[in-house]
């Protein structure tokens, strides 16, 4: 008889659960990320923020947040981000798609902007938002380098700004005033833009990619496997330190087709060889044009977003000169900038031409950008001489 009684309750419990399953499905927004598509909860509409911009106003709408509905979201959002392991930046950009299906921007973007505060808050990070007459900033707590949005210092601490980008990155704070709209919060943990590692995408988002250079007079063609989702990932990322910009990975399957079809390439080279080989890569693989005139402004691409992109400039070469050579070879590098202009020393077994000396050891010079006459191992830019430069960082490998 108990038996019986048992087995009743677990077949309740299994049509409740179906059942409750169903309304959760009835009730739910769908947000695809990854190329996978996840359900959030969100049982109501909603309010749309129609007031003037103030921020009284901007209070009231925030405290309308604080639902069921929208902490249940956070806690999703929470529980994918583990699961995909995501860095901050990662996770940001499915924040910023949960804060869309809830609120369109184009229909109300200052609801869409409180969301992101919303979430990015419940979900452990220290964020303020700053408004104007007619504009309202998301503002997180970062203690990284960036170098092309606008920074508030409030209680010691760095606040960036993440929306900046909509606004069309200028605005003029001397005549426009922002008042900082909620109490500043220092228990959450700070946001990173470092990317230590790149989730896992879907197959069926790469294609391929056919590229042309040359290589000593001779044509050269390497297929590799992109994702063009990448653009919209990294498209508002900051500019950060060299350093950072250097070292984000690549995603597993483009890393895979391009560092094997490398190595085959160069598999019975010397070294020396070799690493000129991936030189005149990353030197002739793209066509060159500035930042300011390819996206109308500064911006340092990684260097899988160089592989993505047509055109690029010698910050962009560079960083993928320095991946490749990082991860085929690993020797010891330094980056040299200069003023105008970004290039890579590599140190080799045999010093080769123009030397560049750091901590006692001799680097040689490995431009990755096409300059006017094609530059050979160890020659630097006869514009460059008696230049000024600073050693931007350092590489050097793991010790086996």
């Amino acid at each position: 008889m108990q038996q019986i009684i048992t087995f009743f309750i677990l077949v309740c419990l299994s049509i409740g659960a179906q059942a409750s399953k169903a309304e959760y499905l009835k009730d739910s927004i769908e947000i695809e990320f990854l190329g996978k598509k996840y359900a959030l909860y969100n049982t109501t509409k909603e309010p749309s923020f129609n007031k003037n911009v103030s921020t009284d106003h901007i209070l009231s709408f925030c405290e309308q947040k604080n639902n069921p509905q929208m902490e249940y979201i956070s806690h999703q959002l929470d529980i994918i981000k583990t699961s995909e392991h995501l860095d901050d930046w990662m996770f940001y950009q499915l924040v910023r798609k949960a804060a869309q299906e809830i609120t369109p921007k184009e229909d109300d973007y200052i609801g869409y902007t409180i969301n992101k505060w919303y979430l990015l808050s419940k979900t452990g990070y220290n964020v303020l938002l700053s408004c104007s007459e007619n504009k309202v900033l998301l503002y997180v707590e970062s203690s990284d380098s960036i170098f092309n949005l606008p920074i508030k210092y409030l209680k010691g601490n760095q606040y960036v700004c993440m929306n900046y980008h909509d606004y069309g990155y200028s605005i003029d704070f001397e005549t426009e005033k922002f008042n900082v709209v909620n109490n500043i919060k220092t228990e959450g943990h700070l946001f990173s833009f470092k990317i230590n590692s790149l989730p896992n995408f879907d197959e069926n988002a790469f294609s391929t990619k056919d590229i042309t250079y040359h290589f000593r007079q001779k044509d050269c063609h390497l297929n590799i496997k992109i994702n063009r989702e990448m653009e919209s990932y990294f498209r508002n990322y900051p500019v950060t330190d060299y350093k950072n910009q250097f070292n984000i990975p690549i995603n597993k399957t483009t890393y895979n087709s391009l560092i094997s079809a490398l190595m085959d390439k160069t598999k019975n080279m010397s070294t020396r060889k070799g690493v000129e080989y991936l030189m005149a890569f990353t030197r002739h693989a793209f066509m060159f044009e500035k930042d300011t005139d390819y996206f109308g402004r500064e911006k340092r691409l990684s260097p899988e977003q160089t592989l993505l992109y047509e055109r690029s400039d010698c910050e962009d070469r560079s960083a993928l000169f320095y991946y490749l050579v990082k991860e085929i070879y690993k020797l010891p590098m330094i980056i040299l900038s200069y003023p105008e202009h970004v290039t890579v020393a590599v140190k080799l077994d045999k010093p080769v031409r123009h030397q560049v000396l750091f901590n006692g050891e001799s680097f040689t010079l490995c431009e990755p950008t096409p300059q006017s006459r094609d530059l050979k191992l160890g020659e630097l830019a006869p514009g460059l001489k008696n230049k000024p430069y600073e050693i931007a960082f350092a590489f050097q490998p793991a010790q086996k």
